[in-house]
């Protein structure tokens, strides 16, 4: 996602950093629709991979989405070795595999999903 499409008003932006300040991750939540949200460009930094920065993430923005209303996410990812962790993350967190929404197209290196929340 780039930067400045964060300045749209139905994009939320989360950071999550450690006691000194170091960013460990981010993610971002835009709302689709006033019961459907999209979970955007969550990323852990490289030194926090295995810390639970995704998870904890994750739980923030599934939390802020039923703070706003929301009754369902969706989420479109990367289905190469790359986006493997991410995968297990979402599966594990009850996110189920779903078509395209909100505009998007399937490809041959996408996987999308979804959840009631």
């Amino acid at each position: 996602m780039p930067a400045d499409a964060l300045r749209s008003p139905e994009i939320r932006f989360f950071t999550l950093r450690d006691e000194y300040g170091t960013l460990l991750g981010c993610g971002a939540l835009k709302r689709l629709a006033q019961d459907h949200g999209e979970i955007k460009s969550m990323r852990t930094a490289d030194k926090a991979l295995g810390r639970g920065v995704g998870s904890a993430v994750l739980d923030h923005l599934v939390a802020t989405a039923r703070a706003l209303g929301m009754t369902r996410l969706s989420l479109e990812t990367g289905n190469s070795q790359t986006f493997a962790a991410a995968n297990r993350l979402y599966q594990r967190e009850g996110f189920e595999r779903c078509g395209p929404f909100g505009g998007y197209r399937s490809t041959d290196f996408t996987t999308f999903y979804t959840r009631e929340i």
